[in-house]
């Protein structure tokens, strides 16, 4: 039998009562989600309407079957193939009426799951093939998300994304774009998209630079391909966090770094092994990253493209990666502390987080 490791005395416990006990504090702990894509999150009902509406299903295409289109496999090649799971989402997503829709829907999924404040991120660019402004786009959005903080009491912050596969002055004005945005809560500007593909995020460095001159805060997508030699190269362009970054575990010197310039890495270990990059959530490396020192968030990625909740992840990462309550829990708090709202947003909610564990017997006597 396991001995449970984080609720003081060394008990022992049956590992049906073990789990039991770890999912109920996982269902239970306030949540703060720092990476969660918009287009990959689309709730099936919802795409199977727009889908239907563009001519894109008949009356025989069900929710569940379209769930199904929406879902990525338990695992595929690499994250080029994961990334073809967002062609259907987008194909959808390119008025302001259904991107402001979907935005407040998945405020209201999200606060399902127990969050209190999430940041979510996608790509205004991608959006405009239909002849949507990227201004427009972004004010659909802007106020889909504020009408489902204002319907659920999530405290909700959005992060503009540029693709690596599109021109640089592209993504400038992409940013430039978003800036405007500052002041109605899109708060970061981050690259992905294919990394094998586009490896060099240096090309858009004038993106980041007139983000960050607006004052919008740095993220990044890295490690999806080319290991930690892709993390370390992120690294150039300054950003206070990345996206994915898992096989920095690889290389202790790059770990040694990013302890040192604290940056926090936002990990999806499902996300990761969707695409690829682990075996399985007990091989994701967050376990050796966490108690090697490194800042980490935990997040799902994709709610619709990994099947996934945040309840879920957190209950995965418990029972598979095997992390103790107490690591999941500075994990879980630490994100209020690397996020990209401002402080008299973040300092009410870190003091409700707090409070709570404070109550929270299973975290007694945890540091």
């Amino acid at each position: 039998m396991p001995r449970d490791e984080c609720s003081g005395p060394r008990l022992w416990y049956p590992l049906h009562v073990r789990n039991a006990g770890l999912d109920a504090l996982a269902a239970r702990m306030p949540k703060a989600e720092l990476h969660l894509h918009l287009d990959g999150s689309v709730r099936p009902a919802t795409a199977l309407e727009l889908a239907r509406a563009r001519g894109l299903a008949d009356r025989r295409t069900t929710v569940r079957s379209m769930r199904r289109r929406l879902a990525a496999p338990a695992r595929v090649a690499d994250q080029a193939a994961l990334l073809r799971a967002f062609d259907l989402p987008i194909l959808l997503l390119q008025d302001g009426e259904s991107l402001a829709r979907v935005a407040g829907e998945l405020i209201e999924d999200v606060a399902a799951d127990g969050t209190r404040y999430v940041e979510v991120r996608w790509a205004p660019a991608l959006h405009t093939g239909r002849g949507l402004s990227l201004g427009d786009g972004l004010a659909a959005v802007v106020t889909g998300t504020a009408e489902g903080a204002a319907r659920t009491g999530v405290v909700a912050r959005l992060i503009a994304v540029a693709m690596r596969s599109h021109d640089p002055e592209r993504n400038v004005a992409v940013a430039e774009a978003a800036a405007r945005f500052h002041d109605r809560g899109l708060v970061g500007f981050d690259l992905a998209g294919p990394e094998a593909a586009f490896p060099d995020a240096w090309p858009h460095r004038r993106a980041f630079a007139a983000a960050r001159a607006a004052g919008l805060r740095i993220t990044l997508h890295a490690g999806e391909w080319g290991g930690a030699a892709q993390v370390r190269a992120a690294l150039a362009l300054d950003p206070e966090r990345i996206a994915h970054g898992a096989p920095a575990a690889d290389d202790p010197a790059l770990v040694a770094e990013l302890i040192g310039r604290g940056v926090t890495l936002d990990l999806c270990p499902t996300s990761n092994v969707q695409a690829g990059l682990a075996r399985s959530v007990a091989a994701h490396p967050i376990r050796r990253l966490v108690r090697a020192g490194v800042r980490v968030t935990l997040s799902t990625d994709d709610r619709t493209v990994s099947s996934l909740t945040l309840t879920a992840e957190y209950r995965r990462v418990l029972r598979r990666a095997r992390l103790t309550p107490g690591e999941l829990w500075r994990i879980d708090r630490h994100a209020l502390d690397a996020a990209f709202a401002d402080e008299a947003t973040l300092a009410p909610l870190r003091a409700a987080f707090d409070r709570w564990a404070a109550g929270e017997a299973r975290l007694a006597g945890q540091p």
